[in-house]
């Protein structure tokens, strides 16, 4: 598990406290995130030889999904946060998986230009402030392959009364959520040189609505 060795970034950890990390996962079976991750891996159209990066990774439930469904694509995470990365490490070996686990951060990938098939990112977007969800797209997009494609899972709020009412969401997150309103993420993958398909709406149990986005370098 490789440490970054660029510049510190000051960040959002999952569920938005660093205390909160023993429930992740039971947030993770909870809401029925598993299935928005299964449906995810089936949009990816994966093949074997692929290379798959995971923005954001978390404890590696989306590689996991991945990799049981896939066993010859060759799998790579990035997070910016170490005990998520030993969750997900640990998770992967018990299930006979193996991926590449990185500490990193979305806005400065240390991947070379076109070097994944397929890069996925699951509730990671609100995260990032407005300025670094751009930067993030731009270096998706440099990493991913000519006929590469990114499949992106965050939350949808269909006006802004809702950011008051958000569960579990810390006053920073409040604040980033404000670029989730409505199509905001499809348009802001669209402005980073993508081609989006209709956004696919899901309900979350007690989380409310996340919107799936397959966008395709053009």
């Amino acid at each position: 598990m490789a440490e970054i060795s660029s510049q510190e970034r000051d960040y959002l950890p999952g569920m938005g406290k660093h205390y909160l990390l023993p429930f992740y996962d039971l947030l993770h079976r909870v809401s029925g995130l598993s299935r928005v991750h299964d449906e995810m891996v089936a949009l990816a159209g994966l093949r074997d030889g692929q290379r798959v990066l995971d923005v954001g990774c978390g404890t590696g439930n989306l590689l996991r999904a991945t990799g049981q469904r896939h066993r010859n694509v060759s799998m790579t995470g990035v997070d910016p946060d170490l005990k998520m990365l030993a969750r997900a490490e640990g998770k992967l070996r018990r299930a006979g998986l193996n991926a590449q686990l990185d500490r990193g951060f979305a806005q400065e990938l240390t991947f070379e230009d076109d070097s994944f098939d397929v890069v996925f990112s699951s509730l990671m977007l609100h995260h990032l402030d407005t300025r670094s969800k751009d930067e993030m797209l731009a270096e998706v997009r440099r990493v991913l392959r000519p006929d590469g494609v990114l499949v992106l899972a965050d939350a949808v709020l269909h006006d802004h009364s809702h950011l008051g009412h958000r569960r579990g969401a810390s006053g920073k997150m409040q604040e980033h959520l404000h670029d989730n309103v409505g199509d905001a993420v499809a348009k802001r993958i669209a402005e980073a040189g993508f081609t989006v398909e209709p956004t696919r709406l899901r309900k979350l149990r007690m989380f409310g609505e996340v919107g799936i986005e397959v966008a395709r370098v053009h």
